[in-house]
């Protein structure tokens, strides 16, 4: 076999491999002789059929097979002769060879960058703690009984954060469309859930008033064909109104959540937001300081590694939000942006990995399995599956080497902590 490394620009190679014709037709010969000792024929006995006649009609298919698993197997030796480190498959561009000639292709490949991490003294990075106040606590708590609030009706005009029930027909140019009528429909004031002209146009309703009649304008975006930009009539009455009433904070209500007292409900809720606040903190950590080793430096992502991990972060967005849909229906290069960013990131960690010279703590592993297992109400079977499953203690043991990446540039960076209170880690978005 002949392999030649032709030129190539940013991270693509081209292999032009050659494979000698004899290897393509001794193989060839080798499957058509053992064929012909199993293959039915119409006209002769099962394994009888001459040899000729096995050759004529199956040699095109038993050479395509052939010549697919030689450039496989060629490919894989070229690349190792070569010393590639391939990111992702390969697309071949050409191929040539009949029987009896050589079999000539040039496979193009896209490469892992190289790239060298540098000084981390030189590297700056924020970082962020936080700590769980009483505040924060209380509100919790406050959040709890939201959640859990009952409804009561009242004989009053409906104001914000009431519930209310109403039955409503729309017309589209005075012609009634298709989903413009219902009855019964329940919308809670102040959610914003439904449009600003419909809610805005029952703030104040009560029940039994004549109908109201208001005008609703429909964004250009809506996702109704015939409604986008379209402003449509409306007419509504109220049929109940509910206003909302919070459970009192007692032992009773400690009881639905499993702690026995009030006391005990505000210990277990505190160490739940503790544990949540210190995995918070770890993530945005993580990502503060392997964003910071990644602007520092400049190197060529593979698009192959993007592409897989656009459709990796497609398939998970619309298997959350869409269950059930095809989520190959919908353009995977849309996550192109943040997969790159996420790829650049991964080879960071790898990199980082390996200039540290890092093995995995099997402590730490330990200790991220029963931080993991105490979120559950049966820690010990999490544990346990942890332990009897070799996928998950791969992943286990992976989060744990990249966090001891991420220490170690800490340990090297020029690094900063900014006090933040915990509403503004938990939800960093508003």
């Amino acid at each position: 076999m002949q392999v030649q490394l032709q030129s190539s620009e940013g991270l693509v190679r081209r292999l032009a491999i050659e494979v000698p014709a004899q290897q393509i037709d001794g193989e060839v010969d080798r499957r058509i002789k053992d064929m012909s000792r199993r293959v039915r024929i119409d006209g002769f006995r099962p394994g009888k059929a001459p040899l000729p006649v096995v050759r004529q009609r199956y040699h095109a298919q038993v050479r395509d097979e052939v010549v697919g698993d030689v450039m496989g197997r060629a490919y894989q030796e070229a690349v190792t002769e070569q010393n590639l480190r391939p990111a992702g498959n390969p697309s071949i561009e050409s191929v040539e060879g009949q029987a009896g000639e050589n079999l000539k292709f040039v496979a193009a490949l896209e490469v892992y960058p190289e790239f060298v991490i540098g000084d981390l003294s030189a590297v700056s990075i924020e970082t962020v703690s936080a700590e769980v106040a009483d505040a924060d606590v209380a509100d919790m708590l406050n959040t709890l009984r939201e959640q859990n609030a009952g409804w009561i009706e009242v004989q009053r005009a409906a104001k914000t954060g009431d519930r209310v029930t109403v039955d409503f027909a729309g017309t589209l140019d005075g012609v009634p469309f298709e989903g413009g009528t219902g009855s019964g429909m329940v919308v809670v004031l102040g959610e914003k859930r439904m449009l600003a002209d419909f809610e805005k146009g029952i703030e104040g309703i009560v029940v039994g008033e004549a109908a109201r009649v208001f005008d609703v304008a429909f964004p250009d975006d809506y996702p109704v064909e015939n409604l986008k930009g379209k402003t449509a009539q409306f007419t509504v009455s109220a049929t109940q109104v509910e206003e909302k009433e919070l459970p009192a904070l007692d032992d009773a209500f400690a009881t639905r959540f499993g702690s026995a007292t009030v006391d005990a409900l505000k210990a277990d809720v505190r160490k739940n937001m503790e544990r949540e606040l210190k995995q918070a903190l770890k993530r945005q950590v993580k990502d503060a300081v392997i964003t910071a080793v990644s602007d520092s430096l400049d190197f060529a992502v593979p698009q192959a590694l993007i592409s897989e991990e656009a459709v990796a972060m497609r398939d998970g967005f619309v298997r959350q939000n869409m269950p059930g849909a095809d989520a190959s229906q919908f353009d995977a290069s849309l996550f192109n942006e943040q997969a790159a960013r996420r790829v650049k990131m991964g080879l960071v960690i790898m990199e980082l990995v390996k200039t540290a010279d890092l093995r995995v703590d099997e402590a730490l592993v330990e200790e991220f399995i029963n931080d993991v297992a105490a979120a559950y109400d049966e820690p010990a079977q999490v544990v346990a599956s942890y332990k009897g499953d070799r996928e998950l203690m791969s992943n286990a043991r992976t989060v744990v080497l990249e966090q001891q990446s991420v220490d170690y540039v800490l340990s090297k960076a020029q690094v900063t902590t900014k006090t933040r209170a915990f509403k503004e880690v938990m939800n960093p978005g508003q």
